[in-house]
């Protein structure tokens, strides 16, 4: 049997509201094997856990068994650390308390630690990304929903209870704020993830009469890759969508700073991906609304890592830390 020393992978992944991406990850930070399954289509938990393990499982074996493997890494939507479950979680399928590291370890044999995905994302993003050597940083992840890692002195801030760090689920918006998926109205993600992209797309053809691409496609069907796309082509209501988003989330950042102080504020997802569009919106309004004091000195990032990589890094990092629950 091997020993701890020989333990040489980890398994890591994401649970998006979208996709699942997990893979196997080496002492060394990388990536050498990774498949996926669609989050959504898995209506009851166990079915979904039994999915994952079965595609798991090949993998584990080709890497040599389960004796190889120091422990499994979850990120995961409203994650806790400290219990290992999914805890109503607005984006999922699932509703309730979800002890999820428990059924993994059960289902694949491994130690399995889970924490909130934006937190692994933070984690690999500060061991490979564009936040080494920071120690005060926030991580904001956009994409089905906005996340967010608060790194403070160099630790993750989990609060008392595991859950610290919700700032996708500050309101922005009170006058007549659009409904959030967590049943509050105004929310951060309710305008600024992928899906609020799309809403705001929706609301702005109805309301602004003129010539767009986006006319061009059902709206209930409009993406926030169709917006970019559309913006890329000079479309001047999908450059409006944007800037729309991009100052909603400038001047919620400018109240982050407020808060820690970051050295940096560092934007993941296929919504930062989109360049100049959202990204001088978003410094403009930083710029206009930070506290003097802060004025100039966070810098505003994108990450480095690929999508699936910086999630599924930071969520193997817990892997070899995992105990035995």
């Amino acid at each position: 049997m091997a020993t701890s020393a020989e333990k040489l992978y980890v398994l890591g992944m994401d649970i998006g509201g979208t996709n699942s991406v997990f893979g196997v990850v080496d002492q060394r930070g990388n990536v050498l094997a990774t498949d996926s399954v669609k989050t959504q289509q898995y209506t009851h938990v166990e079915d979904y856990v039994k999915a994952i393990s079965e595609k798991v499982k090949p993998l584990v074996k080709k890497f040599g068994g389960i004796d190889s493997f120091k422990g499994f890494g979850i990120g995961a939507p409203n994650g806790n650390y400290y219990s290992g479950t999914i805890e109503f979680a607005p984006n999922l399928p699932w509703k309730g308390v979800i002890p999820l590291a428990a059924m993994f370890e059960e289902a694949v044999g491994i130690p399995c630690a889970l924490t909130n995905d934006a937190n692994a994302a933070a984690i690999g993003e500060m061991t490979y990304g564009v936040a080494r050597g920071m120690k005060d940083f926030i991580m904001i992840t956009l994409g089905t929903g906005v996340g967010s890692g608060i790194v403070i002195n160099g630790q993750l801030v989990y609060g008392h209870d595991g859950f610290a760090g919700e700032l996708g689920h500050v309101i922005v918006r009170r006058e007549n704020g659009r409904l959030c998926g967590c049943g509050r109205k105004g929310c951060l993600e309710a305008y600024c993830s992928a899906t609020g992209v799309a809403r705001t797309a929706r609301e702005f053809l109805v309301a602004r009469p003129g010539p767009s691409l986006l006319r061009e496609i059902s709206a209930e069907e409009i993406t926030s890759k169709d917006v970019y796309e559309a913006a890329v082509k000079g479309d001047q209501l999908a450059k409006d969508i944007f800037n729309y988003t991009g100052t909603i989330l400038g001047e919620a950042l400018a109240d982050f700073i407020a808060f820690s102080s970051p050295e940096a504020i560092v934007l993941f997802g296929g919504l930062a991906k989109s360049g100049a569009y959202i990204m001088k919106p978003i410094q403009k309004a930083i710029d206009e609304n930070v506290l003097k004091i802060f004025k100039g000195k966070t810098k505003l990032l994108v990450s480095e890592l690929k999508d699936a990589d910086a999630a599924v890094l930071g969520a193997s990092a817990l892997g070899w830390e995992a105990k035995s629950i």
